[in-house]
Formats: C-alpha cells, sequence, structure tokens
C-alpha cells in the first residue's frame, strides 16, 4: 500500500510539474492526489506497521500491533494536526494577500511608479532589484513582482527590454523572500513550523540574500540590454487618489507590525495577521466612504464596485487557486510523513551524501543535502520540497540548517523560470520563453546562488 501511494504522489507531483504542457491548473492534481493518498491510508489502516507521530516527532514502530479503532483514531487526530498547521499558513497567506489588494484599490502602488523620473537602463534596473529585494520581504516574493512587472509595463515600452528587467525582478524577489519570515511561502512555513525565528532568519540569511541579488544586478548592468537610456511611457493622465500613498504605507506597516506581533504575545503569525487585516480594513472602509474616493478611484473597475465595501472587493481579487493548491500539496505531503515515509528517505539520504563543511548536531546532515534541495526547487516546486524537509529532519529551533534549507529552497528557484511562484507569474505577465530565460537569466541566478550559499557558509561559522 504505501509504494501504491507514494505513486499517487510521483504522479500527482508530475501532473504538477507538466502543468503548463498538460493544460491542467496544479491545484487539481494537488487536491486529488491529497484525498486519494489519505483514503488509501485509511482503507489499508491495518496494513501499516509504523506511523509518524508529527506532534512528538517520533517513529512508532508498534503502531502495527494496536486495534483497529485506536489506529483510526490516531489517524484522525494526526490528520486534524496536519490540518491545523496547514490552515495556520493558509489564513495568514489569506489575510496578506488581502492586505495587498486593499493597497491596490486605492492605487497605492502607484507611489512607486510616479518615483521613476529618469531614463537610465542601469539605473532603472538598480531601482527594480532594490525594489523586488525589498517589497519581497514585506509583501511576499509573488506579489512583489506583480506590482513591480506592472509598474515596469507602465514605464518600459519596448517589451525586449521589459523581459530582461522582469528576469532579474524574479532573481532579486526570491533572493528578498527568503531572509524575511513572511517574504515566501516556504520562509513562512519555516517560521509558523516553530523551526526559525525573526531576529535570526535576518542575521543569518539577510547578507547571503543580499550578495544573491547585489551580485547578479551588478553582472547584468554591464550586459547590452542594460547600457545607455530607454524611452519611458507617457502617464496615463489619471488623477490619483488621495489616499494612495497612505494606504500603501499603512499596509505594508501592518504586515511589518505580524512578526512584532508574534514576538510580543508569542501568538501564531495568523493571529498577528487578523489584527493587521482589521485594523487596514477600517482604514479602508472610512476612505472609501468620501466622496474623491468613490469618484475618483482610479479604475473603472475600481469605480463600478466602490459602492460595495473595499474589503469584500479585495477578498474577491485574491489568489484563491493558490491557496488551494497549497493545501492539497502541504497535506499531500503530510501523508507521506504520517507514514514513516519521508523520515526513511531522510535516513537514505543522510547515509548516501558525501559530507560537505558542516554536520548539524551530529545528524550527518551534509551541506550538499541542502544544496541540492535548492537546485531542485528550480526543477519542482519549493513547497512540497520544504513540506518534505518538515518532516525528515528534527533539528531544534534555529539551527543552522533550518536557515540554510531557508536560502536554498527560497534563491534556488531563480535558476529556471518555472522554479519559483514569482518566475510562473512573471512567465504569464510577459508570455517569457522558457528557453529564453534559461539562456539569458540562468546562470546570473546560479552566479547570485552559490554566492549567496558561500556567504551563508562564512555567516554561519561567525554565530
Amino acid at each position: 500500500m504505501e509504494t501504491v501511494i507514494i505513486l499517487v504522489f510521483v504522479f500527482g507531483y508530475l501532473a504538477i510539474t507538466l502543468e503548463h504542457n498538460i493544460k491542467i491548473d496544479k491545484l487539481i492534481p494537488a487536491l486529488v492526489m491529497m484525498a486519494i493518498s489519505w483514503a488509501l491510508i485509511s482503507l489499508g489502516i491495518d496494513d501499516f506497521t509504523q506511523w509518524f507521530d508529527s506532534a512528538k516527532h517520533n517513529l512508532m514502530d508498534n503502531f502495527g500491533m494496536l486495534p483497529h479503532e485506536e489506529k483510526m483514531h490516531l489517524m484522525e487526530e494526526t490528520l486534524l494536526h496536519h490540518l491545523g498547521k496547514t490552515a495556520e499558513i493558509l489564513v495568514f497567506l489569506l489575510g496578506a494577500m488581502t492586505i495587498v489588494e486593499i493597497i491596490d484599490y486605492f492605487d497605492g502602488f502607484s507611489t512607486i511608479q510616479n518615483a521613476v523620473n529618469f531614463n537610465s537602463r542601469k539605473k532603472l534596473l538598480w531601482m527594480f532589484s532594490i525594489l523586488a529585494f525589498i517589497l519581497s520581504a514585506i509583501i511576499d516574493n509573488l506579489t512583489a513582482t506583480i506590482v513591480l512587472i506592472s509598474i515596469l509595463q507602465k514605464i518600459v515600452k519596448e517589451r525586449d527590454v521589459r523581459i530582461w528587467y522582469a528576469g532579474l525582478i524574479i532573481v532579486a524577489a526570491n533572493a528578498g523572500g527568503a531572509w524575511s519570515p513572511i517574504g515566501d511561502v516556504t520562509t513562512t512555513m519555516l517560521w509558523i513550523g516553530d523551526k526559525v525565528s525573526t531576529g535570526k532568519l535576518f542575521s543569518y540569511l539577510f547578507i547571503p540574500s543580499l550578495i544573491c541579488m547585489v551580485l547578479p544586478t551588478f553582472i547584468a548592468s554591464f550586459l547590452k540590454p542594460f547600457q545607455g537610456t530607454l524611452e519611458l511611457q507617457e502617464a496615463d493622465g489619471k488623477p490619483k487618489n488621495k489616499y494612495s500613498s497612505t494606504m500603501l504605507f499603512l499596509g505594508l506597516g501592518a504586515i511589518i507590525f505580524v512578526p512584532i506581533f508574534k514576538v510580543i504575545t508569542h501568538l501564531p503569525p495568523y493571529v498577528g495577521m487578523m489584527l493587521s487585516l482589521g485594523v487596514v480594513a477600517i482604514f479602508a472602509e472610512v476612505y472609501s466612504n468620501s466622496k474623491f474616493a468613490i469618484s475618483e478611484v482610479g479604475s473603472e473597475e475600481h469605480a463600478s464596485s466602490a459602492s460595495h465595501s473595499p474589503v469584500h472587493y479585495s477578498l474577491s481579487k485574491i489568489e484563491l487557486p493558490s491557496i488551494l493548491f497549497f493545501l492539497g500539496i502541504l497535506m499531500a505531503v503530510a501523508a507521506l510523513e504520517s507514514l514513516g515515509i519521508l523520515y526513511g528517505f531522510a535516513g537514505s539520504l543522510q547515509d548516501s551524501m558525501p559530507m560537505l563543511g558542516t554536520e548539524y548536531h551530529g545528524e550527518g546532515v551534509s551541506d550538499l543535502v541542502v544544496l541540492l534541495l535548492g537546485v531542485g526547487s528550480a526543477v519542482i516546486d519549493n513547497v512540497p520540497l520544504v513540506a518534505a524537509s518538515l518532516g525528515m529532519f528534527s533539528e531544534p529551533l534555529d539551527n543552522e540548517l533550518w536557515h540554510f534549507i531557508a536560502y536554498s529552497a527560497g534563491t534556488g528557484g531563480s535558476m529556471l523560470i518555472i522554479g519559483s511562484a514569482a518566475g510562473v507569474v512573471a512567465m504569464g505577465m510577459e508570455k517569457i520563453d522558457f528557453f529564453w530565460y534559461l539562456k539569458k537569466i540562468s546562470w546570473l541566478a546560479f552566479v547570485g546562488f552559490i554566492a549567496g550559499a558561500a556567504a551563508f557558509m562564512v555567516t554561519r561559522s561567525i554565530f
């Protein structure tokens, strides 16, 4: 039965990876393989000899001797445990996405667009890279990429030039998301799972992530596409919402407050995110009732919905398919973890890999394993890879292993355009060809990834 469940996961994972080829959204195979995996566990519960207790993080070797009723009860408890942990991540993401959509409702990001008053290609490259690095740490790398490419499309006329900027935005956004607990889904998973803390994450990963962004940008600034000046598009002439700057800084400040709230109260991050969403929503409702916000909200789409709550409108705009995908993939990985498959895989991986650098607390986890995880995240989605690592390794809070995993999984995806959510969304927005990215941008991302990994090893030795 274990073999059948593994095959279900492999085929489901393959369907996720090939979603653009088979024209089926990745959330569908994720949900199907999650449901089938747990159904097979329930139907074949008496055939399993071991069970992984996720709450205590140990393997129950006497599981096969338990009566059927106890096995079913334990399975239900485990399923509920994983659903609770997954729900924490999903509710957190829902809150963050809604705040970003509220900012956009008031055209908050136009403040950034209006700051561009120069036409130097090199200067524009550095501006977008630095913005991507900072914004992704606050509003996550996926959203930062959407915002910045949307702004880029309103500034730069030539698509052949824009896709170069988009490629470097992907690299910078993934690097920026790695050092912040709210900057990338995988980092958020590690943070909510009590594997990393905000302070240590910043201490370990800020410099490596900065190098991972700066080095590719520096090299790219000498390439031909970033030489000279470019023709900027004229402003669209739409009246600016008078609350745009206020909502931009209020929204970003509210999201930044979430880690601070967690440190003060020790409550799960989603509680702080809900508080931040509530505060931002209050201001949004008050501002939307003003005559200016209704008559000159900045777009026809907003104007048509101005009579409705801006919070309701923002909730209708969030990426629900992404939320369902994370539900499916995290719960499918939880099924493999519960059967002890990931635990056994971790042991065999550690035994077969040669040592490179540090062994974490004598567990025999090689740096090479973590680097390969980063390379693997470029080929397949980094979310299940990190979810699997949570079930494979048992190191304590703020162990260097977790920080290296956060860096590798977060930045390794930049090496292929399909390797990260930021890359996939940029691919869709600018119709970037897979092989164009592979030829032009992948080597820059690889150089940044390796340089940042080396910097992490130096930083680790200092701490």
